[in-house]
């Protein structure tokens, strides 16, 4: 199921309950040191997402160049 069905089932009530629930499980001082616990987290994540398809553009276009560059070597020392 996706996140959209999920919150589609709960109505405005479950969620207010649940909502009251992780404030009484976790306490009022807890909750922000998680959710910036969780904004660290998501933001490391989208910064070696960022970096490996950095690294993957990077390596395709010096290949390309590279094989530009070999096929006119071989052209020219053919002819």
């Amino acid at each position: 199921m996706t996140t959209l069905t999920v919150l589609g089932i709960l109505g405005g009530q479950e969620i207010i309950i649940i909502l009251i629930i992780v404030l009484l499980l976790f306490g009022g001082k807890k909750i922000p040191e998680l959710m910036r616990g969780l904004g660290r987290g998501v933001s490391e994540f989208n910064k070696a997402k960022n970096e490996v398809s950095n690294m993957i553009n990077d390596k395709d276009v010096p290949q390309e160049k590279k094989d530009v560059s070999s096929d006119t070597k071989e052209k020219s020392s053919v002819a």
